[in-house]
């Protein structure tokens, strides 16, 4: 029986990326998309969530439940703090993107530099690393840099753009940092075409198709 995965997006640009992963590394896996774009818009405009902004979100995963789905993966980073909570109201297996992706920089690193480039994704991501690392006991560094004219670059088609303040951004980090992540999802286009850096990078698309189908076949 095929297994099919609900996929949660705040906007376009992380639709690519996480299709991309699937079909790299598994293809025989059905994915829904499920959009409200609207979402991201209020999240810059507002610069945080909103009880409104939830149920928005609740409402998305409710969609995809009904639609018969394995696993649901919440693509935006900057809800996945309510992510547990959520999870709670649904019967199959709910995961946020980007959580096994930090919890590996934890893991491998004391540094780490975060990018971002929706305004309320890096607080959120500067977070939930501290609150990794309490729970792991281990004292860790965080440095975050915040581009949000690199989404704009990206939303108006600029994708040259998008990943050149991306890189310079993955330069500098790179200079005092073990390991630089990128918060978002649509962000793991800039990788493609980066020469070699210094020290690792990461993104959550393969680590989270991974994440959301290990957690499905421990549900079946």
């Amino acid at each position: 029986m095929t297994i099919k995965i609900g996929l949660i997006h705040t906007t376009m640009n992380s639709v690519q990326p996480i299709l991309e992963a699937f079909h790299s590394h598994a293809p025989g896996v059905e994915v829904l998309n499920f959009v409200d774009e609207g979402l991201v818009s209020d999240l810059n405009r507002k610069n945080g969530v909103t009880p409104g902004m939830i149920r928005r979100l609740i409402n998305l995963m409710d969609q995809a439940e009904k639609s018969e789905v394995d696993g649901i993966l919440l693509a935006c980073s900057v809800f996945s703090p309510f992510v547990a909570d959520i999870a709670k109201v649904f019967s199959v297996p709910v995961l946020s993107a980007d959580i096994s992706m930090l919890e590996h920089a934890v893991s491998m690193a004391e540094t780490i530099g975060v990018i971002a480039t929706v305004s309320a994704a890096g607080p959120t991501t500067t977070s939930l690393l501290k609150e990794i690392s309490k729970q792991r006991d281990k004292k860790i560094e965080v440095h975050t840099e915040i581009i949000t004219e690199a989404f704009l670059a990206l939303k108006s088609g600029d994708v040259a753009k998008h990943n050149e303040l991306i890189h310079n951004k993955i330069s500098d980090l790179s200079g005092y940092c073990d390991v630089v992540v990128l918060a978002q999802m649509s962000m793991t286009r800039a990788v493609v075409d980066l020469k070699e850096t210094s020290k690792p990078i990461l993104t959550s698309p393969a680590i989270s198709v991974r994440a959301i189908l290990s957690q499905v076949a421990r549900k079946k």
